[in-house]
């Protein structure tokens, strides 16, 4: 498929030495420039990627890979508002919601930072509930979670995604319905989970016949129409050229504007307008994002690396693998090309990962000793915002420390169990710094990941923007949620038939507790 001299097939012939042979431990002691050429610095962001099974070749079989796929050429169209989601004959715009004042889509953030004053000027609502799923949950919720700091309004912000109940039921209980004011975020206003939500909000806000669900709810969506239709007075429209997974930029943001205040949400929007212009100006030989994306690339599809761990050490960013799983894995979880066809090869890894330190008390030890080697993405702040620098300085020592064990390892020692109390090393990682957790430099931080799997995207010639593999699973629910009322199975596998009876039996059974008392 590929000639002898192309990128690919440099990077292919690259793979077994870099698997097997290259010591990064001893490679970064040899080099003494190996640090300061693999240090990169982009706006609010460090990033050190020394500890990598990388080098020189293979940075430079990646960025000629760039080159060939049209990595440039691809990042250009996007700012122009070409239509290069082609599956949907869409053009790809969040980026064009961070141009300045006059630009792109920059004026439609402008009435949602007029709503959000307004809201909070009312001093009427005490908690504002955000229903939305997906992109239009995790975005927000990260943000809300790392920027608390920040906090210009008393008003407490609670969002809800998940279609089971429980979540919901635990919000409402917190809320007193004369102030409390709901934000129902779907893009197609179709999302059902969102919709359920919302219709069982809507009856526990006028169950006693005080209050109306239209002064207290407000409609975040593409279909306007359709919103209105249903009584709500107030609609704010997001673009149809912006995916959920990168519509916090939006009216999907509007929680974090009334808890951040005018320019809280501007400072977020700037720090990612500084990561754009860094994506879009530097050279590939000094792009972050370009960077992580071909390491993505080398790892997941040359070295075959199924996966990728990613460890925020500040407490405020516990959410950002969930997030990152999002945004990654639902852009580039695909197995066929733009055309349409089977890729020969292995595209986005799996992420995952947990808030440090608490996890290396967690699956550190399958990090350190498990059979196969996983590349670990750290992420430190440089400054607290709590009164306690020794736990800042405990916090920065434990991940340094990580790092280091992995590329080190330990050899066995006369005093102790040969495979047991010894590891092999030699496991990558990356450590990301910020400087502080800003709005400013929160939104360079997304910003690069949102970049960075685009290019990864453009690496793996796949469309990053589209998410048809997400549809199947609704479908099917609409077929089973009648059997799961009703009972009838028929058309269904025998495995699916038998799981619906025995929930429809559960369901009218005490409980072990009930039983026993």
């Amino acid at each position: 498929m590929f000639e002898p001299t192309s990128p690919w097939a440099q990077l292919q012939g690259l793979a077994y030495h870099y698997t097997h042979h290259f010591q990064i431990a001893q490679v970064l002691q040899a080099d003494p420039d190996r640090v300061a050429d693999l240090t990169l610095h982009a706006p609010h962001v460090m990033a050190d990627l020394s500890k990598n099974l990388w080098d020189a070749p293979v940075r430079s079989a990646l960025f000629a890979l760039a080159e060939s796929r049209g990595l440039v050429q691809q990042c250009a169209a996007m700012w122009a508002g070409a239509a290069i989601n082609h599956t949907e004959g869409r053009a790809v715009q969040h980026v064009h919601l961070r141009m300045p004042a006059g630009q792109g889509l920059s004026d439609s953030v402008l009435p949602v930072l007029d709503v959000a004053e307004d809201i909070v000027q009312q001093r009427r609502w005490t908690h504002l509930v955000h229903i939305g799923v997906g992109g239009s949950g995790l975005g927000p919720e990260l943000c809300l979670q790392a920027l608390q700091p920040y906090a210009q309004s008393n008003i407490q912000v609670h969002v809800v995604g998940n279609v089971d109940g429980h979540e919901l039921h635990q919000v409402l209980a917190q809320l007193d319905p004369a102030h409390t004011l709901f934000v129902v975020v779907s893009k197609s206003w179709g999302t059902l989970e969102t919709r359920l939500n919302a219709q069982a909000a809507r009856q526990w806000l006028e169950a006693d016949g005080t209050q109306q669900w239209a002064d207290h709810a407000l409609a975040v969506t593409a279909c306007p129409q359709k919103a209105q239709a249903e009584g709500y007075h107030q609609v704010l429209t997001m673009p149809e050229t912006v995916g959920g997974r990168f519509s916090l930029w939006s009216a999907v943001g509007l929680p974090l504007a009334v808890i951040l205040g005018r320019q809280g949400f501007q400072d977020l929007l700037r720090g990612a307008r500084d990561m754009d212009e860094h994506f879009y100006h530097a050279p590939l030989e000094s792009n972050l994002p370009v960077h992580l994306a071909a390491l993505d690339v080398w790892y997941a599809t040359f070295l075959q690396l199924p996966s990728r761990c990613v460890v925020p050490y500040h407490h405020g960013l516990r959410r950002l693998p969930a997030y990152l799983q999002q945004l990654e894995m639902e852009s580039n979880g695909k197995r066929v090309g733009t055309d349409g066809q089977p890729l020969p090869y292995l595209t986005a890894p799996a992420v995952w990962g947990e808030v440090g330190s608490n996890s290396q008390h967690a699956f550190f030890q399958w990090l350190h000793q498990g059979p196969q080697r996983t590349p670990v993405e750290f992420l430190l702040v440089a400054k607290a915002q709590h009164a306690w620098p020794e736990h800042q300085r405990w916090l920065h020592a434990s991940a340094l420390a990580q790092a280091k064990a992995l590329m080190d390892g330990k050899p066995a020692g006369p005093e102790q169990l040969a495979g047991h109390q010894d590891f092999p090393g030699n496991r990558p990682s990356s450590m990301l710094l910020l400087k502080d957790l800003s709005p400013t430099s929160l939104g360079a931080l997304l910003a690069l990941y949102e970049h960075r799997t685009f290019a990864a995207g453009v690496f793996w010639g796949i469309n990053s923007f589209d998410q048809w593999g997400v549809e199947l699973g609704k479908q099917l629910a609409q077929t089973i949620e009648p059997a799961l009322v009703h009972g009838q199975t028929a058309g269904l596998d025998a495995s699916t038939a038998q799981l619906v009876q025995w929930l429809r039996h559960w369901q009218h059974q005490p409980s072990a507790d009930q039983a026993c008392a």
